[in-house]
């Protein structure tokens, strides 16, 4: 991605304590804004699948069962993929201001994206689901960030794992095979897992390469916090898939 290409800066905080508290303070930055995205990505997704109106503008239904996508959906859907490029791509030429709202405007869009699972899944195995991703969460990123072992060489093979994720589930959209779907699953658990892992280190190793404070560092913050909630949203789907119990 494009805000992969920091400059190795020779700034250093004075001691070794103040290095580690900025540290400290920069990946608690990141797990904030990932926090408070997850959660205003959880009330709207709520609020919508409780909205008749919301969700009859979205998707067509037969009884309680939803049969097909209106527009209104795609345009979510494709606007959610078009901020994440945005970001990704256009991160260092936009305003810090910018980063902010696209992100926060990424988590309300995927709030709306995420209402129909409170039509398909029980609240209660929902929220089972989601206290099981966060302990996989918080295990795998401490993991990342205590680790000295080096996950470049992992996270080349995890991306391609991604790769095939995405392919495989764009082909099962017109295949619709239950099969393929729960294979889907089992190994997007493993590689959102990894992949936790992975950006957890590589968020560490960035704060390396960053001379302190200033815009760049909180537009990298932005984008570190997207990074990781897209690993635990992810994680999330696949594991509700797996274990989530559905609405008769």
């Amino acid at each position: 991605m494009a805000y992969q290409d920091i400059q190795r800066s020779d700034a250093r905080p004075a001691t070794a304590a103040g290095y580690d508290a900025g540290l400290r303070a920069y990946m608690l930055k990141i797990y904030n804004y990932m926090a408070s995205g997850l959660l205003l990505t959880g009330i709207i997704a709520l609020f919508s699948a409780q909205s008749e109106a919301v969700l009859s503008a979205m998707y067509t239904f037969e009884g309680n069962a939803i049969t097909g996508m209106k527009p209104l959906a795609w345009i979510v859907m494709f606007a959610t993929l078009g901020l994440v490029m945005f970001l990704s791509f256009g991160l260092r030429n936009m305003s810090l201001v910018a980063a902010q709202a696209s992100y926060w405007g990424y988590a309300a869009l995927m709030g709306l994206s995420l209402s129909t699972i409170f039509l398909t899944f029980t609240g209660e195995s929902i929220t089972r689901v989601f206290f099981i991703t966060a302990a996989t969460f918080g295990g795998m990123s401490l993991y990342g960030y205590t680790t000295k072992r080096d996950l470049t060489g992992m996270g080349s093979f995890l991306m391609m794992g991604l790769i095939g994720l995405i392919i495989a589930s764009l082909v099962n959209l017109f295949l619709k095979s239950s099969g393929l779907q729960f294979a889907i699953s089992v190994i997007g658990v493993l590689v959102f897992v990894g992949l936790t892992a992975f950006d957890t280190q590589k968020l560490k190793n960035m704060y390396y390469q960053l001379s302190g404070e200033g815009e760049w560092t909180g537009k990298i913050v932005i984008m570190g916090a997207l990074t990781l909630y897209l690993d635990f949203i992810n994680l999330f789907l696949q594991l509700l898939y797996l274990f989530g119990d559905r609405r008769r």
